[in-house]
């Protein structure tokens, strides 16, 4: 688990606009991740 504060690992996602979203294609700018894993969860 990462711990606040500590870069986010290379990572890629598929996106509806284009083939993949990757962090690194925002490189140099300011990202704001946000998870939220109990979506559609009982917990």
């Amino acid at each position: 688990m990462l711990k606040e504060g500590t870069k986010a690992p290379a990572f890629c996602l598929p996106a509806a606009e284009k083939d993949r979203v990757c962090l690194k294609d925002f490189s140099g700018r300011w990202v704001v991740l946000y998870f939220y894993p109990k979506d559609s969860t009982s917990g």
